[in-house]
């Protein structure tokens, strides 16, 4: 089944919003709009139909230390309690750059809204809706995310590495989440090659 791109938020060109960490969050929760003030952070919104039902796929985002399963550059999530969750992300040069996260929002079944706590390497905030597609074809996803790299000289080595086409990153994660939860797996590279090599035999 092919990808469903929202038509309102197809471009792939980064937005511009505010720096503050609550117009993060408010942001991504579509609670205001986007201030003109220069500032360019990376706002991603991507959609995706997957042909599993609505609660399947909310329950199985909602526990976050998941998200690692096909999400490249996570390198893992730990569980601190039932709203708070630790990110390790991967960073160029083989480092790694962290934050806590807090669920800000949530209806079950419906959506799942998120936000880095104070002193995230990165602030950031994302918020994923889950909504039955028409003619019994599975559940529309949508995913926003936003990241809002630091100042300063390692800030800009985060801000190279976060957009560095953040939106087709983004549309990469949604099909590999489409892939493990129709198929129960997502193709890898390596796994790809294996698969023509023993063709050949």
């Amino acid at each position: 089944m092919a990808d469903t791109i929202d038509p309102v938020r197809a471009d792939d060109a980064p937005l511009t919003t505010s720096k503050h960490q609550s117009s993060v969050v408010e942001v991504v929760a579509g609670k205001v709009g986007l201030p003109e003030d220069g500032d360019a952070d990376t706002l991603i919104g991507r959609t995706v139909t997957i042909n599993r039902p609505r609660a399947d796929l909310y329950a199985f985002w909602r526990d976050f230390t998941n998200l690692p399963q096909f999400m490249d550059n996570l390198e893992r999530i730990e569980r601190l309690d039932d709203r708070r969750t630790h990110w390790t992300v991967k960073a160029p040069g083989g480092g790694t750059v962290e934050w806590t996260a807090a669920i800000t929002e949530e209806r079950e079944g419906e959506y799942i809204a998120w936000a880095s706590e104070e002193g995230a390497d990165v602030p950031n905030s994302g918020r994923i809706e889950f909504r039955d597609a028409q003619g019994g074809r599975g559940t529309i996803v949508s995913a926003t995310i936003l990241y809002d790299p630091p100042a300063g000289v390692i800030g800009k080595i985060i801000a190279k590495m976060f957009q560095r086409e953040p939106a087709i990153q983004a549309r990469r994660d949604l099909r590999r989440f489409k892939q493990l939860m129709e198929t129960g797996e997502v193709a890898t590279g390596a796994r790809n090659q294996r698969l023509l090599d023993e063709g050949k035999n």
